[in-house]
């Protein structure tokens, strides 16, 4: 089996989950036996062609996944959205010449970014469209379409599951969303979860971390650790307002904050007004090593978010063995089991984030009993070949319906 995948993001760009969801399911893919060329823009450099991931694949796996990079046509566009439109013209091209050569069984998009192209040659080549859908601008926005950006990419949200042969959600949660908001069938609608590798996480047994953990807090502090982008839907300006409370009850408490966003320097002006001083660490931008690293020397990982289609972040905390506190929304809720996996709080509350910190902080030989079921977990349900073959369950589906349909 053949597919041609299209993604906004592929590392060395990568933005939020969707670029690291694409990079994990590609080997896995390849070892279920499928074939994946993958179409991304090139924003962050790297190779124009480049056969990855050969050295994870043994006996019985698909060839190699290759990434085509294809310069992007943003430089001039007015505006956000316009970038998009015209990078997509540049990547249906290039996905043209991909699909003469032919064998292709289906095209698998990743959210609206790519659906032009997606669409296009979908309608081209007479191809099957699969469109995973990873977060909406409705409910990035709590349902509120402000504006003439908002309202166009929310149309092409709803362009793409429409035109899609069927559509793919990260939780139920998700799926409950795309069903409401774009009226799409519940009966073409499947849920396969995000997942995590616990490798990177595991290379560290064993390994003392102290030199390093001293870079970010003294040897008596303990860690309340954030990563991830650093916007108003992910809910860091919660945790800022909550550490004068946490500090009262907890002198010993510092909060580490990595990943960069658009409330980043709102969120460092709100802590100098608190007076936390050298009690909030907002690091900006860290790299993969050093975020693995910190979520193994960090005391509790907290992710108070208002809107979380799935939550990555914390299945990497749950990796890791790292206690979690999260928002009880979205897919997090189906994530985290609240006192077995991890703590779960109201969202939007400062109250409730505060008692779930200082609960786990408190109670430590409860926070490593859930901290060890949460491993547990990630690794029977979220391991990225089990979610490969759920994925390539899907392709199947739709290459067998296609043979008894006219276009």
């Amino acid at each position: 089996m053949k597919i041609l995948m299209l993604s906004w993001e592929f590392p060395p760009h990568n933005v939020g989950g969707l670029g690291k969801h694409v990079t994990e399911l590609l080997p896995a893919l390849a070892r279920a036996g499928v074939e994946v060329q993958l179409l991304t823009p090139r924003w962050a450099g790297g190779m124009g062609e480049e056969v990855l991931f050969a050295s994870e694949l043994g006996p019985g796996s698909a060839a190699a996944p290759t990434v085509h990079r294809v310069e992007p046509m943003a430089a001039d566009a007015a505006d956000f959205f316009t970038g998009a439109w015209r990078t997509n013209v540049a990547i249906e091209n290039h996905g043209r010449a991909l699909l003469e050569r032919g064998g292709y069984d289906l095209i698998h998009a990743h959210d609206w970014l790519v659906a032009f192209s997606a669409i296009a040659l979908k309608h081209a080549y007479k191809i099957p469209l699969l469109a995973t859908i990873h977060a909406t601008e409705w409910g990035r926005n709590r349902g509120y379409l402000g504006g003439e950006m908002p309202r166009a990419i929310h149309n092409v949200e709803w362009w793409l599951t429409y035109e899609a042969w069927r559509v793919i959600a990260c939780s139920g949660y998700m799926a409950r969303e795309i069903a409401n908001v774009f009226h799409t069938p519940w009966d073409k609608i499947d849920v396969v979860p995000n997942g995590v590798d616990t490798a990177p996480f595991e290379a560290y047994d064993g390994q003392d971390l102290v030199e390093f953990r001293r870079r970010y807090a003294l040897d008596s502090e303990e860690i309340i650790f954030y990563v991830g982008r650093v916007v108003h839907e992910k809910g860091v300006h919660l945790l800022v307002e909550a550490m004068p409370r946490i500090l009262a009850a907890r002198p010993s408490a510092k909060l580490v904050v990595a990943g960069t966003g658009g409330a980043l320097d709102a969120a460092r002006r709100r802590a100098d007004e608190l007076g936390l001083g050298g009690k909030a660490l907002l690091t900006g931008f860290i790299p993969d090593d050093d975020r693995n690293r910190l979520f193994r020397v960090a005391d509790v990982a907290v992710f108070p978010s208002l809107y979380e289609p799935f939550g990555i972040v914390a299945l990497e905390a749950m990796a890791a063995c790292t206690p979690v506190v999260v928002a009880d929304v979205g897919g997090l809720s189906e994530v985290v089991q609240n006192h077995e996996t991890g703590i779960t709080i109201y969202p939007d509350s400062v109250d409730s984030l505060v008692w779930g910190v200082l609960h786990t902080l408190e109670h430590p030989e409860w926070a490593r009993q859930r901290a060890e079921n949460a491993y547990r977990t990630v690794r029977e349900r979220f391991n990225w070949d089990t979610i490969a073959q759920s994925t390539k369950a899907i392709y199947e589906r739709i290459v067998e319906e296609r043979t008894h349909a006219v276009w």
